[in-house]
């Protein structure tokens, strides 16, 4: 089975894709809108899931994590606890030390994705070191 392609939908509003619009749900849940979300970072976030689900649909449980990292290090680590509590800071910055360590996998991809979106905030930059090679 071919993999489904995404859909913004006309003017952004009609036929828009289920995988967009669970990408935008999850957003709010980590409270980042998704109107301050360029829509290509968000297709960019649907086909990291798409890659690591394979020919399947990401399952719905999938993007809560997605838009947790991401929330986090657009929003930075003041504003992220702020709104969803230290347990899910502690998680976030847990997350991004291990895909830095790693270097490779889906959270290194959001952390790489939200930096070269220029969307990353600057404390999250310093307070993990993230150094990403532009050459």
């Amino acid at each position: 089975m071919a993999r489904r392609g995404s859909s913004f939908g006309f003017l952004g509003r009609f036929g828009r894709s289920e995988d967009l619009r669970s990408v935008d749900a999850a957003l709010r849940t980590f409270d980042l809108h998704p109107s301050l979300v360029p829509e290509g970072v968000k297709l960019a976030l649907v086909n990291l899931l798409k890659d690591r689900h394979g020919e399947n649909e990401p399952p719905p449980q999938a993007y809560p994590p997605v838009a947790a990292l991401f929330a986090y290090c657009v929003l930075g680590g003041g504003a992220f606890a702020h709104a969803n509590g230290d347990e899910a800071l502690s998680d976030a910055s847990r997350r991004v030390d291990a895909a830095l360590a790693h270097g490779s996998g889906i959270d290194a991809d959001i952390v790489l994705l939200s930096h070269h979106a220029r969307m990353i905030q600057p404390e999250v930059v310093e307070l993990h070191g993230i150094d990403i090679d532009q050459g």
